[in-house]
């Protein structure tokens, strides 16, 4: 199969450092945003009503999360949530910290994630001031850094938030051997289909601990017997950014947990989250493909109308939309981001607890049957491998829709069987 040019032109840019908003994704010609297509209509109400539908819930899910946690989260300058009355920036040093101080920007914590070797300064927003106007005034004062807010990321699946805890306390243990893939999402259960072949690792408080959105998309991954992944017998390295934390699923927990992977050596790692695009978590995944890490990611299902979702949309991530069994693509799917793939996203079958299994919804369940498959053709992270891994995924997608690569679906179906 031969790609256009532009493909190896995005791989050499993106490897030499090219800037975050690079047109294309990793390895893949840059494509315009998709259009929608005619929509079908249900008795007397067109679908088109799904979008303010969506756009409602996911209104509700960030009122009730300030709601019940207002000592925990408040929204950005963006209107985003995030983590209350904190900042974070890259690439400070001393005499910023300084600066920083005599404007009231007490600094809290400092960090090395180590595998990125990218350090994190936390400032706290000084009392009576709001995070969305301290934002402002911090990027205004230290313009040589990355400052932003520590932004919250929201499960993009029906299978239940990502930080919701399953009544059982086990964990799926894993024992010892070798993995290459990774997974960025709540805890994972140890369900039969994956126990003995997780290892976990927390990344907020009160993690790990297991979730049944966590479980659902590790099962997608490596399950075999009852509930059968996309990489069936693999092992998977599995990182809880939601614990217990009302503020969990946090950037710099994701920015951690990239770390994390590649010290450990993963090739592909899968991301079901959607939110903001945010500054700190751009840098941590440019460092963390720079040093040959995948990654795959869902790209959300708050509605063709909905703005770009990350970090599916970010330069050199696979965006990974859903289909049902006749091919079509989701009604609530994103598209506002870059659809590379698409996958089963209909009535796939998890698990999602320890001796559970359902029928899920979502891009966040055909985000890992890409991954799966993308880990089978690229088991260790090379730079010089990712190119011809990423031709062999695109000669196995099955055409979809217009013949050649479509806005809705990208190469096409990856993994078409799985999840039934």
């Amino acid at each position: 199969m031969r790609l256009p040019t532009a493909l190896m032109l995005t791989l050499c840019l993106l490897l030499a450092g090219a800037g975050p908003r690079a047109s294309a994704q990793i390895a893949l010609p840059p494509v315009q945003l998709p259009e929608l297509p005619p929509l079908p209509r249900i008795g007397e109400r067109p679908l088109i009503d799904l979008d303010r539908t969506l756009g409602r819930l996911r209104l509700d899910r960030v009122t009730a999360l300030l709601r019940e946690h207002p000592d925990a989260v408040e929204l950005d300058r963006d209107d985003q949530p995030a983590v209350r009355g904190i900042l974070v920036a890259a690439g400070v040093d001393a005499a910023m910290i300084a600066r920083a101080a005599s404007e009231g920007f007490a600094l809290e914590s400092r960090e090395r994630i180590e595998g990125l070797d990218l350090d994190i300064a936390r400032f706290r927003v000084p009392d009576g001031r709001s995070l969305a106007r301290a934002q402002k005034q911090l990027a205004k004062l230290l313009p040589e850094a990355e400052v932003d807010a520590d932004n919250l990321y929201f499960a993009s699946g029906s299978g239940g938030t990502a930080g919701a805890v399953l009544s059982t306390a086990a964990l799926a243990a894993a024992a010892p051997g070798r993995a290459s893939l990774g997974l960025i999402d709540g805890g994972v259960a140890a369900h039969p289909s994956v126990a003995g072949r997780v290892e976990q690792r927390g990344f907020a408080r009160g993690a790990p601990s297991p979730s049944r959105h966590g479980t659902a998309v590790a099962s997608l991954l490596i399950g075999e017997g009852t509930v059968r992944g996309a990489a069936p017998g693999a092992r998977l390295l599995a990182a809880d950014v939601y614990g217990a934390d009302p503020a969990g699923g946090n950037a710099s927990a994701i920015a951690r947990a990239l770390g994390w992977f590649v010290q450990r050596g993963a090739a592909v790692v899968t991301i079901s989250l959607v939110g903001p695009d945010n500054k700190l978590l751009a840098l941590a995944i440019r460092r963390a493909q720079g040093r040959g890490l995948l990654i795959v990611a869902a790209v959300g299902n708050d509605g063709p109308a909905a703005p770009a979702a990350y970090p599916a949309a970010y330069a050199g991530v696979l965006g990974v939309t859903g289909v049902d069994a006749k091919g079509h693509v989701l009604p609530e799917a994103g598209r506002a981001a870059q659809v590379d793939f698409a996958a089963p996203g209909d009535a796939v079958l998890a698990a999602t607890g320890a001796a559970s299994t359902d029928r899920l919804r979502g891009t966040s369940f055909a985000a890992p049957l890409v991954a799966g498959r993308l880990a089978r053709l690229y088991p260790a992270p090379a730079v010089g491998r990712i190119d011809p891994a990423i031709r062999a995924l695109v000669a196995e997608a099955r055409d979809l829709g217009k013949k050649g690569r479509d806005k809705q679906t990208g190469y096409g179906l990856i993994c078409g069987d799985c999840g039934r």
